[in-house]
């Protein structure tokens, strides 16, 4: 047998065959995780290869990951939180963006969303979510960060779309990938997102200056992995070009073990979106059946919903409160977590983040803070979790 028959035969005498799912009976309420023997061998042979830092297999992701968005370039980093940071930085670098300049963020959203905006050097500026999506949404007369909040598309437009779609692997506006419809886009491959390299991020864009900035960013500044790094070597051949600088940048670059993993996970992103959206239709339905003050968000019209998680906001008038909720949730095996980061602005570290400022009055992420909670969504659950969630909340309710 060949390298790559032996390992395969060594993972199958430790790896259950079930690995991928569905969800087996007596794990009924635990997702199983989204890879498999394919990415445990793809790994091991990287590892034989000897290439640890990124090389070939993170550039393959790379060009397989921006053909499935339908972008010019992709930048992997070792993380999405990594992605906003260097997207945004490569926005000013670049001259999109200014220093000081502000960026509608939404209220409701990942911490490190925000954080990002400031860290490069640009204002935060929080306003509220639709009541409908819990996105941002309509016109902006700002540059606006659209973040596609658990898989739910924002279609929020400005004079410049950057989008955080680091948990909306495969969600669509019509037809265009989120991820393809500002000058730039981050994703996220942690271990719990639709895709998982276990960290890792990406930037998306069909800007070729801004993609080679971000390429400088992630690796300390130099010129390695740029397109015009001949020119820009010519230009300053004063400098050893081996070691030539021309960003302020950080080391924020993937392993070649995450590229394996992540070239072997792509093919499987249409079948876990599909799974996805139809296990987020039948709870919408099984739970709005219930009757019970609570509310669910359905895939929109024109939207693609690429279900990360379940949403749930409770009434202003529930008779149960939403820790109680989460407690009767979770004594049901339920696993409960608040909506992201829920109103970014009552968190104790917007008041550390440089500049950041409210605009408006923010009822909704307010509502969210309070009254909001989701529960998870994988690729291998289907009806009958769908069928345990709403038993438990008409239980808890009862």
């Amino acid at each position: 047998m060949g390298r790559r028959e032996d390992i395969e035969a060594l993972v199958a005498r430790y790896l259950p065959p079930d690995l991928m799912g569905p969800c087996p009976p007596d794990r009924l309420p635990l997702a199983l995780p989204p890879f498999g023997a394919p990415e445990i061998v793809a790994a091991i042979e990287s590892l034989l290869d000897t290439q640890l830092t990124m090389g070939p297999r993170v550039r393959a992701f790379e060009e397989g990951w921006a053909e499935a968005v339908g972008t010019e370039h992709a930048v992997m980093v070792n993380s999405g939180s990594s992605a906003l940071l260097v997207m945004l930085s490569a926005l000013v670098e670049t001259g999109r963006l200014a220093r000081g300049q502000e960026v509608v963020v939404p209220a409701v959203g990942w911490s490190t969303s925000l954080f990002s905006v400031a860290q490069a050097g640009l204002v935060p500026v929080l306003v509220d979510v639709d009541p409908d999506s819990l996105c941002l949404e309509g016109e902006h007369d700002r540059p606006v960060l659209a973040l596609h909040l658990l898989g739910q598309p924002s279609r929020a437009t400005g004079p410049l779309v950057l989008e955080d779609a680091c948990a909306a692997h495969g969600a669509r506006i019509g037809d265009q990938p989120v991820g393809s419809r500002g000058i730039v886009g981050a994703f996220s491959f942690f271990f719990s997102h639709h895709l998982t390299t276990g960290e890792g991020g990406m930037i998306t864009t069909s800007d070729a200056e801004v993609a080679d900035a971000c390429r400088s960013l992630r690796a300390h500044g130099w010129i390695r992995e740029r397109s015009d790094r001949e020119a820009l070597a010519a230009a300053h051949d004063e400098t050893d070009a081996r070691f030539l600088f021309v960003s302020a940048g950080y080391n924020l670059r993937p392993m070649e073990l995450s590229g394996a993993i992540g070239l072997e996970q792509l093919g499987r992103l249409e079948g876990f979106v599909a799974t996805r959206r139809r296990n987020h239709a039948d709870w919408c339905a099984r739970v709005d059946a219930l009757g019970l003050p609570l509310r669910t968000f359905p895939e929109r019209p024109g939207t693609l919903h690429a279900a990360f998680g379940f949403p749930i906001l409770l009434d202003a008038g529930s008779p149960v409160s939403r820790p109680e909720l989460c407690r009767r949730l979770e004594a049901r095996g339920i696993t409960t977590r608040p909506i992201s980061g829920a109103n970014l602005a009552a968190q104790p570290a917007f008041a550390r983040v440089p500049g950041a400022r409210v605009e408006g009055e923010l009822p909704v992420a307010e509502a969210v803070h309070a009254r909001g909670l989701f529960v998870g969504q994988s690729h291998a659950f289907d009806e009958r979790q769908g069928a345990l969630l709403a038993d438990a909340l008409a239980l808890a309710f009862r």
